[in-house]
């Protein structure tokens, strides 16, 4: 068991859960329909990606300054990312504080499952701390502080919850695919994506493998665990720096447009 409040957050082996979080995300019907009908997530992955994390890192990491920013460029990109129920489909809001608790608690469990598998089970002062941190990622924005769940227990019962309902549907699938077998992008991207649909796979519930028709067997779930078995002695040997570099990349731009002048600032926003 790993004791201690060690800054997990920063990990760069968190990056190792993207596409596990990202496909949660997109079999929750209402947001598989949002970013269906208003992103071209699949166009530019990485820079939505780095969008995303950016997020992330000012809210746990940013000035005062900084962390308006990223709220600001967040809100201003959910501002078209809605759509009214009508006879033929439920509508969908970016605003809904149900769909963003969704969202904050994938990359919650996501962030909890990678890093477990690379340093083993957390106390319970390191596994509070990485939860609160997560708590100021879902209500930054419009979720309200009473309804994200009040500890780790109450979390894994809404976990349960969402996850054994959880059906992904066309739209979520169609983006989905268009993430894991990309076409239109850069040429390192598509190379590494083989092992990036491998972790991806074997992080999702057997049901979500199914419906964005990801193969698995006995013969991926060892070459999977054996994986894992290998990062969790390599990448904690790697140098603090290297592992925390994505942080300090993403935290060092924002504060570039920051610098540059508000109103370029205002126009780097996180696009749907």
């Amino acid at each position: 068991m790993v004791q201690g409040t060690a800054d997990y957050r920063a990990e760069g082996i968190l990056l190792a859960g993207a596409g596990r979080a990202i496909l949660l995300q997109l079999a929750n019907p209402a947001i598989g329909r949002g970013v269906a009908a208003h992103s071209t997530f699949t166009e530019r992955p990485v820079n939505r990606l780095k969008g995303t994390l950016t997020y992330v890192y000012g809210v746990v990491y940013g000035t005062e300054e900084q962390v308006k920013e990223v709220r600001r460029r967040v809100n201003r990109a959910h501002v078209p990312v809605r759509r009214p129920e009508d006879g033929s489909s439920a509508g969908y809001n970016a605003f809904d504080p149900v769909l963003q608790l969704w969202v904050a608690a994938t990359l919650y469990d996501t962030a909890l499952t990678i890093i477990e598998k690379i340093h083993g089970p957390l106390d319970d002062a390191a596994a509070d701390a990485m939860y609160q941190d997560y708590a100021r990622i879902g209500t930054a924005l419009q979720l309200p502080p009473d309804m994200w769940p009040k500890d780790r227990a109450a979390f894994g019962r809404y976990w349960e919850d969402q996850v054994s309902t959880l059906h992904a549907e066309e739209e979520g699938v169609r983006v989905g695919r268009g993430l894991l077998f990309p076409k239109h992008t850069a040429l390192w991207y598509r190379a590494i994506m083989p092992s990036a649909r491998f972790l991806t796979a074997g992080l999702l519930p057997e049901q979500l493998r199914k419906d964005f028709g990801l193969a698995w067997s006995e013969r991926h779930q060892r070459r999977y665990d054996r994986t894992w078995r290998i990062l969790a002695v390599a990448y904690p040997m790697l140098p603090l720096r290297i592992r925390h570099w994505f942080k300090d990349y993403c935290l060092a731009e924002l504060e570039k447009d920051l610098r540059r002048s508000p109103q370029a600032a205002q126009h780097q926003g996180i696009r749907a």
